[in-house]
């Protein structure tokens, strides 16, 4: 019999494994855009500590592995950035980072009082544009990362839960 994969809010003893594990699941969006200086991948471990510590963080175990992670903020017009979803690749496509996602956005509208939700993710990205589009989430315009990947920007409001069945 399996263990099942539980989602709890990340402490500060997680960072090391968010930052590992996220460096091992952007290398395939760094390969799928010829840039391996995108966000994620240079981020500093130091950098994930902050937001573990500041941000709504979540992460998925199986066991005392992370094996998925998301972070969101709240901003000062209710607007909340949710990024750097990332699923262990042996993981992908059992529901975790719907369910990662759902977490996030439930405690930021429920004990932070976000009233919509914003993310992107690169236009190239096909996975990633099809989870937000099934978990609600609309294309509201584009945008250019700091890495230089041509982004597509999602958001849906508060509230919009759309089964991932």
């Amino acid at each position: 019999m399996g263990m099942s994969v539980t989602i709890s809010v990340a402490t500060g003893q997680d960072a090391e494994q968010i930052f590992r594990l996220q460096y091992l699941c952007f290398q395939s969006e760094a390969a799928l855009y010829g840039n391996y200086r995108i966000d994620p991948l240079v981020q500093s471990l130091d950098s994930v500590r902050d937001e573990v510590a500041s941000d709504c963080v979540f992460v998925a175990r199986l066991g005392d592995e992370v094996v998925g992670s998301v972070r969101g903020a709240l901003h000062d017009d209710g607007t909340a950035s949710i990024g750097k979803l990332c699923v262990h690749p042996r993981l992908q496509g059992h529901g975790i980072g719907a369910r990662l996602l759902r977490a996030a956005e439930s405690t930021l509208a429920e004990e932070r009082g976000a009233t919509r939700f914003r993310l992107s993710a690169g236009h190239r990205s096909e996975s990633s544009l099809r989870l937000y589009r099934r978990v609600g989430y609309e294309a509201v315009g584009t945008s250019q990362g700091s890495d230089g990947v041509p982004m597509v920007v999602l958001e849906k409001p508060a509230g919009a839960y759309v089964a991932t069945a």
